[in-house]
């Protein structure tokens, strides 16, 4: 059976989480980090924007100031994503090329099957939609992007535990009339979350462990607890200082 190394929950900023998984990224590539899975939460919360987007047209710049909220571009595609610091957990799954399908769709449902594991593991029915979510009860419980550099494939995603809805619509550039009750209640018919559908509160680390067993299982590896290495550490310090740049946010 082929062995992943699983890093410890840990919680960063926005630039940091973003570098720690490009650092992780690069030196699968090049043999020098094993097939890897982490989760990671935001310390504060975020808005991550899709390597393609322009900032200006995603996200209220200056609520998110006032607020105390990073915002960062990803280096995978896909939209704005609203990161809880208190409602949702985030994964990043990296492996060479040759470990998950050519085609880009089956690819994101064999990575995302460790989600829908995970999810039944808490007691809950969970499916992969393509492209790229994970449904409860037909509603969206978690959404991913995938990027395929330097001979490597990341995927990362949220696993929505306890979002603040009406936040995430007020910091995404939304049409001002649709910040309405109205509009907060459809979007609840269309997104769900852990804590909704289990009808309590659960723990990061027990979603996590679910998370865990669920990718271990989908995947047919054996997770094995591991650390960030020192050249990791060096190379995601080195881009933290690029993904945190205004340069870098603004580049589009």
């Amino acid at each position: 059976m082929n062995k992943w190394r699983l890093l410890p929950l840990t919680m960063n900023d926005a630039s940091m989480n973003m570098a720690i998984d490009e650092a992780i990224c690069r030196l699968n590539a090049e043999g020098k980090s094993p097939n890897t899975l982490r989760f990671y939460r935001w310390e504060p919360a975020a808005v991550s924007i899709g390597c393609f987007q322009r900032v200006e047209q995603e996200v209220d710049l200056e609520l998110a100031r006032r607020c105390g909220i990073d915002v960062v571009r990803r280096i995978t595609g896909g939209g704005a994503v609203f990161h809880d610091h208190d409602g949702e957990l985030t994964y990043a799954a990296v492996c060479g090329q040759g470990d998950v399908p050519d085609d880009i769709i089956e690819s994101y449902g064999v990575i995302c099957g460790g989600l829908v594991d995970g999810f039944k593991r808490l007691g809950l029915w969970a499916e992969f939609k393509p492209v790229n979510d994970v449904l409860v009860n037909d509603k969206k419980i978690s959404g991913s992007a995938q990027t395929r550099r330097w001979g490597s494939v990341l995927q990362h995603g949220t696993i929505l535990i306890d979002p603040n809805v009406r936040l995430m619509f007020e910091l995404l550039k939304v049409s001002p009339e649709k910040i309405s009750d109205k509009f907060i209640a459809s979007v609840y018919e269309r997104v769900t979350s852990i804590n909704r559908e289990m009808g309590r509160k659960l723990s990061f680390e027990e979603v996590r462990a679910a998370m865990s067993e669920g990718f271990a299982s989908a995947l047919d590896v054996k997770l094995v607890g591991g650390e960030l290495t020192r050249q990791e550490l060096e190379l995601a310090n080195e881009l933290r200082s690029k993904l945190g740049s205004e340069e870098w946010l603004r580049r589009r």
